[in-house]
């Protein structure tokens, strides 16, 4: 009863606290919808900065929504005995502990995907289509959907497949080999993801020549940067927002921008924005962060190895105590892990926005710093990303900094 009173405190806390932030956001906002901030008043109008407001607005009412259901669904999975009816119902049907784990796992995994999906449609043709970001077809969004089902199937199945046969063989010490199996997948997804995975949703094109080519590859020399190539991906064909990024590890690492911001931006603005990618990659970012997730994924199996046994962690959560299908442990402690973990968000964000203002840094000295001002300010323009986000709602939830400050940071370094 003790972890039970835990949970739901925990639980009534977490979701009262995002709801707030949502709210904050959302008032922060529309306070200063009136105005452009005067440090962008010569390159965004007040029709951009209104739209901005307006699209955070927008999001902001889903989030609300969406955050009462998530937690509803976690009481009715839990307390309401969703959970446990599902366990009984595949172990009526399958003795075999690992085809039942999948199975319980599956229907978990559809509940979830049918209650989401609602809110992921009206994200997409309703709010992206009316602030002039969406591309998809109704086709292109199914035929996605199905994509991800068959990579799920074909290759998340056997993988969980084999966590759940560790769980059974291995012994006291399951959690150590999970982890090491988990991070070696992970590796290797790193590897495989950007010549095997990506190109089943989007097409990858060389870089054409160019005077964007030719400042990037000039670039890459003086940076002493080496990638197996240059990629336009295309990615209109789903959003009018624009990005660029590095994927893959060693010698299967590629650099890829959207061709939305090929179009969008200047060469020396796009000549910037690489650089900002290439100080993430010089000060080892990827690799902190894959540290830093391998390092709390060890922490979390092992509590999870100390959990797995005790039956009051099921029974407090009204689920039973099944030793014989450790999937049941799997599933609880993903839903549980998230309730008590949220307020060390402001941690991970922090973290984040010290290697935003690292790559930034990065890019001031390899190109010119008016160029990533100007390319931050057009990003932020056309992707209707608020230049006036609430402090607090920013502190738990933003990986970048704020606008205002990270552009006044790079106007202090181009004087």
């Amino acid at each position: 009863m003790t972890f039970s009173i835990l949970f739901l405190l925990a639980l009534t806390a977490g979701t009262t606290l995002h709801l707030w932030l949502i709210l904050r956001q959302a008032r922060h906002v529309l306070h200063h919808r009136a105005g452009v901030p005067s440090e962008f008043s010569e390159r965004i109008s007040l029709a951009d900065h209104q739209k901005a407001a307006d699209y955070t607005q927008a999001k902001a009412r889903v989030s609300l929504v969406l955050t009462v259901v998530e937690a509803v669904l976690l009481l009715i999975f839990t307390f309401g005995g969703l959970l446990r009816l599902l366990d009984e119902f595949w172990a009526s049907l399958i003795d075999s502990s690992i085809l039942h784990g999948l199975a319980l796992f599956a229907s978990v995994g559809a509940v979830g995907f049918v209650v989401d999906l609602p809110f992921s449609i009206f994200r997409t043709f309703v709010i992206e289509s009316r602030f002039g970001f969406n591309k998809m077809t109704p086709t292109l969004y199914g035929v996605d959907i199905l994509k991800q089902l068959l990579l799920t199937t074909l290759i998340g199945a056997p993988l969980l497949g084999a966590v759940l046969w560790l769980m059974g063989a291995v012994g006291s010490l399951w959690w150590l080999a999970v982890w090491m199996t988990w991070l070696g997948i992970n590796l290797l997804a790193l590897l495989v993801y950007p010549t095997w995975i990506a190109p089943m949703f989007n097409k990858f094109s060389p870089l054409p020549e160019g005077p964007v080519k030719t400042r990037i590859e000039a670039l890459l020399a003086r940076c002493h940067f080496t990638a197996s190539g240059l990629f336009v991906m295309d990615g209109s064909k789903r959003t009018g927002h624009g990005n660029a990024y590095f994927t893959g590890l060693g010698k299967a690492k590629r650099i890829v921008f959207f061709d939305t911001l090929i179009e969008k931006l200047q060469p020396p603005e796009v000549e910037a924005v690489l650089a900002h990618e290439l100080g993430h990659f010089k000060h080892r970012h990827i690799q902190k962060r894959i540290f830093l997730i391998a390092l709390l994924s060890f922490l979390l199996l092992a509590l999870l190895g100390v959990l797995i046994d005790k039956d009051w962690f099921y029974e407090s959560l009204n689920v039973g105590y099944s030793a014989d299908h450790p999937a049941m442990a799997l599933i609880l402690f993903s839903m549980v892990l998230p309730v008590f973990s949220f307020p060390l968000a402001p941690l991970m964000s922090w973290l984040s926005r010290q290697h935003e203002f690292e790559a930034d840094d990065y890019a001031a000295r390899h190109t010119n710093p008016t160029d990533l001002i100007s390319a931050l300010v057009g990003l932020y323009r056309d992707n209707a990303a608020t230049l006036t986000p609430d402090p607090i709602y920013s502190m738990f939830h933003d990986s970048h900094p704020p606008a205002a400050v990270r552009i006044a940071r790079l106007k202090v370094i181009a004087h």
